[in-house]
């Protein structure tokens, strides 16, 4: 049956699948387009679980000493909280987050996110970032799964011109 399916696809559907097979057979819906070099790369994409590899770049930098600026350790995290929950519309509403310890250049930062609490359209994420056996990030991400895209949202106030 699947032999069916992958006939039925374009060109450029079967590419996509065949890049996420091997990952558990789950297919990353969400921040599709993120800079894994920048973010973090996808090591295991499980639902509900997510295994992240961040490794630290020269454009990270931020002084001589080769600190990598904090931003690009939440970015990945927060990637990581993402993919975890994976749909398409998902969002940060807010994180609680402690950067434990200083990561220099040439480290590698593994992250773990796994969704810990679902209720409705809300998800609770907690992620923790290592570099080796020491502990760099650990944060608890809150997610909501909205209906449409963020951006074609209709905030309060708007007035229902489009469709």
């Amino acid at each position: 049956m699947s032999d069916q399916k992958e006939e039925i696809l374009d060109d450029d559907e079967e590419l996509e699948i065949n890049e996420y097979r091997g990952k558990d057979d789950v297919l990353l819906k969400t921040h599709e387009n993120i800079n894994q070099e920048l973010c973090g790369e996808l090591e295991k994409l499980e639902q509900g679980f997510v295994k992240l590899k961040l490794v630290t770049v020269s454009e990270m930098i931020v002084d001589s000493t080769g600190l990598i600026h904090g931003g690009f350790i939440f970015s990945a995290a927060d990637f990581a909280a993402m993919a975890a929950v994976n749909e398409k519309n998902v969002v940060l509403v807010a994180s609680e987050c402690q950067f434990l310890s200083p990561v220099k250049f040439g480290d590698i930062v593994y992250f773990t996110a796994k969704v810990r609490h679902k209720e409705g359209r809300k998800r609770n994420v907690h992620v923790i970032g290592n570099v080796l056996d020491i502990k760099v990030f650990e944060g608890e991400f809150k997610t909501v799964v909205t209906e449409r895209h963020v951006l074609k949202l209709k905030l309060s106030g708007e007035e229902d011109d489009e469709e």
